[in-house]
């Protein structure tokens, strides 16, 4: 017994090195190479790997679920298994190679990509990877696991920079980015250079209409337009904005929006 002493706590030891590598919650997946110990049972000592089906044969009990199971969990299941066989066993199961690491990520905004996770991964640390997301739609966006959507909306993450808005990916996550439907708005009439601008979060029709080049000598100032999605007509006096300084006047635009500065002699 003496000669055991170290033996175990060397055992202990190793494992809670596992633990702090792999992490406690990491669960097991189809193709996920273990290594199986029972204390003081050499036939009992093997390595499987995961099956697709998410099982394992084991000596002397047969087919066991490991797929969806922590290493620990799996460990009292064994264990369980086993007391008709083994006095007191101690069961250890090590995750030796990890194949179930792997997040897909797709959709119309971002180019297509499977990304595998050799560390404790959040979606932000994710999204740094994936590219330009420029043309994202990242409040349509949402992370599905299984058939649940842990997540939506990764504008505030993005591009705020909000990080207790952050979340953990796992194995088998499926990231969807879609494209932004309209990311212009149109300023035409009565400005120096009619044009696109680029949309962007709380865009207003005078920085639009000075991105334009501003008003030509003919612009009527108290006369433009905001055309919108759904047949909607939204009439902006800028006159009132620049004389009276009525903010009111400067309304925040939406992607697709259509700035019209009407024309006049006098």
């Amino acid at each position: 017994m003496r000669r055991g002493i170290p033996l175990v706590a060397l055992l202990i030891f190793v494992l809670s090195l596992y633990s702090v590598c792999l992490g406690d919650d990491y669960i097991i997946g189809e193709g996920d190479m273990l290594s199986i110990s029972v204390w003081g049972v050499d036939k009992l000592n093997f390595r499987e790997r995961v099956r697709p089906d998410g099982k394992i044969t084991v000596p002397a009990l047969g087919e066991i679920k490991a797929a969806g199971y922590t290493p620990m969990q799996l460990q009292s299941i064994l264990a369980d298994e086993l007391k008709a066989l083994v006095k007191h066993p101690v069961v250890t199961v090590i995750v030796e190679e990890i194949n179930n690491n792997k997040v897909y990520v797709f959709g119309g905004g971002v180019r297509p990509g499977v990304y595998s996770l050799d560390r404790k991964t959040t979606l932000l640390q994710l999204l740094c990877q994936v590219g330009d997301l420029k043309d994202a739609d990242l409040r349509g966006a949402y992370l599905l696991r299984g058939e649940k959507k842990i997540k939506e909306d990764f504008y505030r993450l993005f591009v705020e920079g909000d990080v207790s808005d952050d979340v953990e990916v796992r194995p088998n996550d499926l990231v969807f980015i879609p494209p932004k439907k309209e990311r212009n708005v149109y300023v035409v009439g009565a400005v120096t250079t009619p044009r696109s601008v680029e949309y962007r979060e709380g865009l207003t029709v005078m920085e639009a209409i000075l991105e334009a080049g501003g008003f030509t000598k003919f612009a009527k100032q108290d006369s433009i337009v905001v055309l919108r999605k759904g047949n909607h007509t939204i009439p902006v006096d800028l006159k009132r904005l620049v004389k009276d300084g009525d903010t009111s006047q400067n309304i925040p635009l939406k992607p697709g929006d259509f700035v019209i500065v009407k024309e006049g002699i006098f």
